[in-house]
């Protein structure tokens, strides 16, 4: 990777201007993989998924189209972005298939669902 600096003014702090860009370039991964976290979360529908998920553990189709009282085909087009996303995995059980968190983006959403409850809270 080539740092170059084109700041001029003569108070820049290379060094500093240096250091940044070589941490953004050592997290260019968790940047991109939060980026995709978040653009699935930025839908309304899909974020009260992900939150009844984690607040649940484990919901089908037919159970989510209840609560958000929407459709199973649209609850089911939300719950294909976000399992191609790789955020959520199924389970069967008969002819049921149950949805949870992956447990490697639990920690994330709790942050953000804490974020949610807080709002919550304040307003």
């Amino acid at each position: 990777m080539k740092l170059e600096i084109t700041c001029t003014r003569a108070e820049a702090n290379h060094k500093q201007l240096l250091n940044c860009m070589e941490k953004l370039h050592k997290m260019e991964g968790s940047f991109q993989k939060l980026t995709k976290l978040l653009s699935i979360a930025g839908n309304d529908v899909r974020l009260k998924i992900l939150y009844l998920l984690g607040e649940e553990g484990e919901l089908c189709p037919c159970d989510l189209a209840d609560i958000l009282k929407m459709s199973v085909p649209a609850v089911s087009q939300h719950i294909r972005k976000i399992k191609d996303a790789g955020i959520i995995t199924s389970r069967r059980d008969g002819q049921t298939l149950y949805y949870s968190l992956n447990s490697d983006e639990t920690e994330i959403f709790n942050s953000i669902f804490k974020s949610i409850e807080l709002i919550r809270k304040i307003a």
